[in-house]
């Protein structure tokens, strides 16, 4: 039987209204297509669960014999184009990597020092109303992270030629044209606005629990990632790539308080402070090929029928050691950074902040992923245009526009020709 062949998936370009039922639905469908390939679920899923297996003792023994999991990659071998092989297919099998010097620390440093300048010529903190979405809710610093989307350190980062340069190199490891059509523009960014955060010395944090931010049940039940998933649920395991972006750059996604509209190849931050890797930092599974694993999980006969292993709309995508325990044996926390490094993972990618009590130094970072452009991101990117204009939040985040009336906010004529491009003003 050929793919063309297999039966048809049903799919729900909203949130469906009766989310047990459509769960209920989906499985019995996505068995069945695999049934008809002539592979059984358990077949699929053994081949997934192998691969895994064996990226998962890799990066033990990594641990155990002291050598480092996590690639790092200076940004001068970026930008005179000598990364090495051997850096980049480390990079690929992990998915993750730091950029060190990505900017010089001095002006890393002055951008944090800008950053403070900031909030306090704004009062931010007299007028803070506490957090405006319970995401960050267990982190416990007041504030940690700052909704602030529009200050001149974070729109000099974003805009900045060595940010440009990183981005599309990593937008490069992936397949940006297939199925005879281009998906995205790896050197050209949207420039996806995020938070600033800051953690004090001192400060104690419950940290973040594991999980990833690609979707929740749309990953499932819409048409778009059906497709980019389709060799999972063709029966065809071998063939995923989890660097293929195929489909899901015009994938429709649920709405939610923590959705990311956005098409990020790779999630990232910039460090604006040293951080040591013991001091509640940010741990990733580094293994890009686990998202066939979590895939495939819901599928197994342990798993409730009305169940996604506890993905639902309007959450985060939980990873925990209920549905996922030998992804988790992976885990792997950054080295330790200086400012103006920056640390990047894919965007499908397992991650987490480990907790931290009575913290050494400060935590600073500003949010900065790699969001190339395409129609995904183009669409979105009317809504940031719009809340640049007016200082607001971004449609993505919590409505709390401290920035609207605050005077001396990066402005549109400040906008260079990568912004410019970024925001959609000209092609």
């Amino acid at each position: 039987m050929t793919v063309n062949d297999l039966p048809a998936l049903p799919h729900w370009e909203t949130t469906p209204a009766d989310l047990p039922a459509a769960i209920r639905e989906i499985k019995a469908a996505l068995r069945a297509r695999i049934a008809a390939s002539g592979r059984t679920v358990e077949e699929v899923f053994a081949v997934v669960e192998a691969k895994v297996r064996e990226e998962v003792e890799a990066i033990r023994a990594d641990r155990e014999a002291g050598r480092p999991v996590w690639p790092e990659i200076d940004y001068a071998d970026i930008e005179s184009g000598t990364v090495s092989a051997e850096q980049l297919a480390l990079l690929r099998r992990r998915g993750c990597a730091v950029v060190r010097g990505h900017f010089p620390r001095e002006q890393a440093e002055a951008w944090d020092r800008e950053v403070v300048d900031y909030v306090d010529r704004n009062r931010f903190f007299e007028d803070y109303r506490g957090p405006g979405d319970d995401f960050f809710g267990t982190v416990g610093s007041k504030p940690e992270i700052y909704p602030v989307y529009w200050s001149h350190p974070q729109m000099e980062a974003r805009q900045h030629p060595r940010m440009a340069r990183v981005q599309a190199f990593l937008n490069g490891l992936w397949t940006h044209e297939s199925e005879g059509r281009s998906w995205f523009d790896p050197d050209r960014d949207s420039l996806y606005p995020d938070r600033i955060r800051r953690r004090p010395p001192g400060a104690s944090s419950k940290g973040l629990g594991s999980h990833l931010d690609p979707g929740t049940l749309d990953l499932w039940m819409s048409e778009g990632y059906q497709r980019h998933f389709r060799h999972l649920f063709d029966g065809r395991p071998e063939e995923y790539d989890p660097w293929d972006a195929a489909y899901r750059t015009e994938a429709a996604q649920y709405p939610g308080s923590t959705m990311c509209s956005a098409f990020r190849t790779f999630q990232g931050w910039t460090a604006l402070s040293e951080m040591r890797h013991d001091q509640g930092v940010l741990y990733t599974v580094p293994i890009p090929h686990a998202m066939a694993y979590l895939m495939l999980r819901p599928l197994l006969a342990d798993v409730p029928e009305d169940s996604m292993c506890g993905v639902t709309v309007n959450q985060v995508f939980p990873a925990d050691e209920q549905w996922h325990p030998l992804l988790l044996e992976a885990t792997a926390g950054i080295p330790d950074v200086a400012p103006g490094d920056s640390v990047w993972w894919h965007c499908d990618m397992i991650h987490g902040v480990e907790p931290v009590q009575d913290q050494q130094g400060w935590g600073n970072v500003m949010y900065i992923p790699a969001a190339p452009w395409c129609a995904k991101n183009e669409a979105y990117a009317d809504h940031v245009r719009k809340a640049f204009r007016a200082g607001e939040s971004p449609y993505d985040f919590p409505e709390e526009h401290y920035e609207a009336s605050w005077p001396d906010r990066f402005r549109e004529d400040e906008l260079n020709d990568a912004g410019r491009r970024g925001m959609g003003l000209v092609d």
